[in-house]
């Protein structure tokens, strides 16, 4: 048993290093309405909870509270589905750019909404300590040159991209999916996607 308690603990302990030392501020506000849904991973900087997770997924859905519900898929090696849930909550002031999202209990992690699409196509999302960076976008497989330009636009944003991992996005078995759209409503994040 406290084998198992030290590896939790390496595992959330153990961080990614620092890609940007200068996190901007969001530069867009966001309509929740249409940030709603389901987005696909495109990259990452890998972090111990998603090691060596693929067709990553984030479906976000609004609930009667105000609050969000987040629902994080990806498939582990060995073909194993892995489901997080979470809550996610605005944090005032920040135009509905910034929120906090929790998957264990009351500790929540801090959630940005640094940059996105006019159409909501996609979006780069990190936090402050410039430790974590997701790019999501609502095509599993966007072509080679929009990756690119995503990929450009965080490097201007401050991002080391060298330190990014392209997040392979197979086609779900047809039970996941139902499974999935029953069970989401839809938006997503990594980490806390």
């Amino acid at each position: 048993m406290a084998a198992i308690g030290l590896a939790a603990c390496s595992t959330l302990l153990s961080r990614h290093p620092v890609g940007n030392h200068s996190v901007p501020q969001p530069s867009k506000p966001v309509d929740l309405q249409k940030y709603l849904g389901r987005w696909y991973e495109i990259a990452r900087y890998e972090q111990g909870f998603q090691k060596g997770c693929e067709g990553v997924t984030a479906d976000y859905s609004l609930r009667a509270d105000g609050s969000i519900d987040v629902l994080n898929r990806c498939r582990k090696p060995g073909g194993k589905l892995s489901d997080a849930r979470g809550r996610a909550k605005v944090v005032d002031g920040t135009a509905n750019a910034k929120l906090k999202v929790s998957f264990f209990g009351p500790f929540y992690g801090d959630y940005w909404v640094l940059d996105h699409a006019e159409d909501y196509s996609w979006a780069i999302v990190g936090e402050g300590s410039g430790r974590y960076l997701w790019i999501l976008s609502r095509q599993a497989t966007p072509a080679e040159a929009e990756v690119r330009g995503l990929i450009d636009r965080a490097r201007v944003l401050g991002y080391d991209t060298s330190m990014l991992r392209r997040t392979e996005q197979p086609a779900w078995p047809a039970a996941a999916r139902r499974s999935s759209a029953s069970s989401a409503g839809c938006f997503t994040s990594s980490r806390p996607s």
